[in-house]
């Protein structure tokens, strides 16, 4: 059976690519696992921390989100990002504009980050129909850490979870950029297109990911393909805990929630880099701190005893309804473009 668009599911991942990680060397402090951002390694000379990742579904800006998906994710392991290796696929009919494009992004992005590009590949492959891009970011741990390393799994019960910014950051500026005109044609205005879009330039976590570190932060993960529903699924699940998530509380701009409603997505299975998923202790300083910093961040839940992962939600009339969180699937950004082609309203 083909297997579907997005990330493998945690069954196959833990089944066929969690299980074969060949020769386990003792200098891998964090070795790879489910819901974990980065791995760690020991190298003699203190603390390093890696982590690698795909840009597929951008164009406009894919050099932008290509550096930062990876810093981001090493960030969230509680670490300062120093260099990045830059892997650029080309489909054959690519020009020298559209890589001059995507470096240029990539090295200004790099500068706004303190990274340097220290290496890679760029290739022209037959069969890609756009550029894919991986990078791997290089890190060194955060100065100010109270607990290290910080992994996904650290989670406890007891802990606040909390959300960053607001759900769906990069997918809207993704959505705003890749299909303005279907939106234009579906009644978006110019207004909220341009707020989309710009959405995109706020998908950093390293300044949150520093703060939250420092104020006590056990646990964090960068919310990317699956959303905020798929990062606290893997997250908490990488824990062996339970979780209730505060439905109402999870912050959506008016702009993600127009764009989705009308391309009929869920903001909370959405790709939102941006958006920083914490567990902290009841008496960490996590929210005061980042609020002194001007970043905005709620409580949208707690880690709870057991396993089961749940999402409540407030019913008109009153009451609730506690409903089971999925394992992430396909991201809802890949919905989109499986309804929707750019330039076309047909859905």
């Amino acid at each position: 059976m083909p297997l579907q668009v997005g990330k493998v599911p945690p069954r196959l991942l833990e089944g066929l690519v969690l299980k074969n990680l060949g020769y386990r060397r003792d200098e891998v402090v964090v070795p790879a696992a489910f819901g974990e951002d980065s791995c760690v390694l020991d190298l003699g000379g203190g603390n390093v921390i890696l982590s690698t990742d795909p840009i597929t579904a951008a164009g406009a800006d894919a050099g932008r989100l290509a550096i930062i998906v990876s810093c981001n994710d090493v960030a969230a392991s509680g670490g300062e990002p120093v260099g990045i290796l830059l892997t650029i696929i080309l489909p054959p009919d690519a020009t020298a504009s559209d890589l001059e494009q995507i470096m240029l992004q990539a090295h200004e992005t790099a500068e706004e980050l303190s990274v340097e590009i220290i290496g890679g590949h760029t290739e022209v492959v037959p069969h890609v129909g756009q550029p894919i891009l991986s990078t791997t970011a290089v890190g060194k741990p955060f100065e100010n850490a109270v607990h290290w390393p910080i992994l996904s799994s650290s989670s406890k019960e007891g802990d606040l979870l909390i959300l960053t910014k607001s759900a769906g950051l990069e997918g809207t500026a993704i959505l705003a950029a890749d299909f303005a005109d279907v939106l234009r044609q579906r009644g978006v205005s110019e207004e909220t297109l341009s707020e989309g879009e710009m959405m995109g330039r706020a998908i950093s976590i390293i300044d949150e990911a520093r703060i939250a570190t420092g104020a006590g932060a056990r646990a964090m993960h960068d919310v990317t393909e699956g959303g905020v529903l798929g990062a606290a699924y893997e997250m908490i699940a990488a824990a062996g805990c339970g979780a209730i998530i505060y439905e109402e509380q999870i912050p959506i701009s008016e702009c993600t929630r127009e764009i989705c409603a009308v391309m009929e997505l869920d903001p909370l299975r959405l790709i939102s880099s941006g958006a920083l998923l914490i567990a902290a202790p009841r008496d960490a300083s996590v929210l005061e701190d980042l609020a002194q910093a001007e970043i905005a961040a709620v409580v949208i839940g707690e880690v709870t005893k057991g396993e089961d992962i749940r999402l409540r939600r407030e019913l008109p009339g009153g009451g609730e309804l506690l409903i089971p969180v999925q394992p992430p699937g396909r991201d809802e950004i890949w919905r989109a473009y499986a309804r929707f082609r750019a330039g076309e309203t047909g859905g």
